[in-house]
C-alpha cells in the first residue's frame, strides 16, 4: 500500500509549496522534520528547511493569525498563539494543567540561562535543594541530561529540550529574553552521552505538543 502511495505522490510545483507545508504541518499536530518534508514532497531537506524559514516570516508577520509557524533546527510546527490559550481551554472543556510553579520556572530559567549545567549549581544558585523539581521538569520533558562532568561523583548536565523550546513558542535559545549573567565555570571536562544511551533515550521524532501539568512542587 506504501508503495502505491508513493508511486503516486509527485514533486509538488513551487507555487503550491507553501499550501501543502501548511497542511501537512496542521494534520500532523507535532513538529514534522525537514527530512520528511523533503521525502514526501520531492525536495533535498536543505531546500525545505530554507523554504520553512522564509514561510514562516511571513507567516508570523503581525500576528495575523491565532497560529504560529515555528521553524527548529530539524523540524517544524504550527502551534496556537498563547494569548488564545484561556478561550482554547474554554472551547475544549480542558479545565486542569497549562502552568508551571514560579520554583520549576526559576529553575527552568537556570539551565535555560546556564545550559549544560548540574543540579549542584541549581542548588547553588536557589539556596535550596532542587532534586523534586529537576525530576519533575524531566519528566515533562523540558530539561533532559546531555552528559556528565568530569568530577568525582561524575554529576548530570541538563540543557533544555526542543518541548521546552515549543512551549514558551520560540524557535531557538538565541529568542530567549537577555539577561547579563556572570556564569561560573565548570571546574572539570564535560563527559557527553554514549551513543547508546542517546539511542535508548532519544524520542524525539515521536515526541507531542504538550500541556503542561499544574505543578504545586517546591
Amino acid at each position: 500500500m506504501d508503495n502505491i502511495q508513493n508511486e503516486e505522490i509527485k514533486q509538488i510545483d513551487s507555487k503550491n509549496l507553501e499550501k501543502a507545508i501548511e497542511a501537512i504541518l496542521f494534520a500532523a499536530g507535532h513538529p514534522v522534520t525537514y527530512a520528511k518534508l523533503g521525502e514526501v514532497l520531492g525536495y533535498f531537506e536543505a531546500q525545505i528547511k530554507k523554504k520553512v524559514i522564509a514561510f514562516a516570516e511571513k507567516y508570523n508577520e503581525n500576528d495575523r493569525r491565532g497560529i504560529m509557524l515555528l521553524a527548529f533546527e530539524n523540524s517544524c510546527q504550527l502551534c496556537t498563539r498563547e494569548d488564545y490559550l484561556p478561550y482554547i481551554k474554554a472551547a475544549l472543556g480542558i479545565r486542569k494543567g497549562g502552568n508551571l510553579s514560579s520554583s520549576s520556572l526559576e529553575v527552568l530559567a537556570i539551565v535555560a540561562y546556564n545550559q549544560p549545567t548540574t543540579r549542584a549549581f541549581i542548588d547553588d544558585v536557589r539556596g535550596v535543594d532542587s532534586a523534586y523539581i529537576v525530576g519533575s521538569l524531566l519528566e515533562k520533558n523540558l530539561i533532559e541530561v546531555c552528559g556528565r562532568l568530569d568530577v568525582p561523583g561524575r554529576p548530570n548536565l541538563y540543557r533544555t529540550t526542543a518541548t521546552f523550546l515549543r512551549c514558551f513558542g520560540i524557535e531557538s535559545l538565541e529568542q530567549l529574553p537577555y539577561v547579563e549573567i556572570q556564569r561560573r565555570e565548570n571546574e572539570g571536562e564535560i563527559i557527553p552521552l554514549d551513543i547508546e544511551f542517546l539511542a535508548e533515550n532519544d524520542d524525539s521524532e515521536e515526541m507531542m505538543p504538550i500541556e503542561i501539568p499544574t505543578d504545586t512542587g517546591e
